[in-house]
């Protein structure tokens, strides 16, 4: 019962995220070729909300869920990171056609194909897990 206003929200984020088309392979693949911008607008909104409730958020002195003050912590250093590691995110959107979150949301609308592309994630995960002790972080 305490976990209930996040199933709430989940599925409501989940109707608005199929609605807008953002789960759609098509949108995706219009997306990655440059020809709508269908997407960009939803993630630069997304992006520009964000922006505003963490300022608000720290004007206000919100808590999180924890009870502690909202905090961003300070990126690392090191640029190479972060491109490596969205290139190879925007490699698997770009090959299965959605990005984790939406990838739960399909299952929900009957596309159990994307039950393959989950699998795939977790494995991915579990091998990094395996040999992130031998990255350069």
């Amino acid at each position: 019962m305490k976990y209930l206003k996040f199933l709430i929200v989940g599925i409501i984020f989940g109707i608005v995220l199929v609605k807008s088309e953002a789960v759609s392979w098509y949108r995706i693949y219009e997306m990655f070729k440059f020809e709508s911008f269908h997407m960009y607008g939803i993630i630069g909104t997304a992006i520009g909300t964000g922006i505003i409730l963490l300022q608000i958020s720290k004007q206000l002195k919100i808590n999180n869920i924890e009870g502690e003050l909202v905090h961003v912590p300070k990126k690392q250093k090191g640029l190479f990171r972060y491109i490596i590691g969205g290139t190879l995110f925007g490699l698997g959107w770009a090959l299965s056609g959605a990005c984790p979150g939406p990838m739960y949301i399909l299952v929900g609308t009957g596309i159990l194909t994307v039950l393959i592309v989950i699998a795939a994630a977790i494995l991915g995960t579990y091998v990094y897990g395996i040999i992130k002790n031998k990255l350069p972080h």
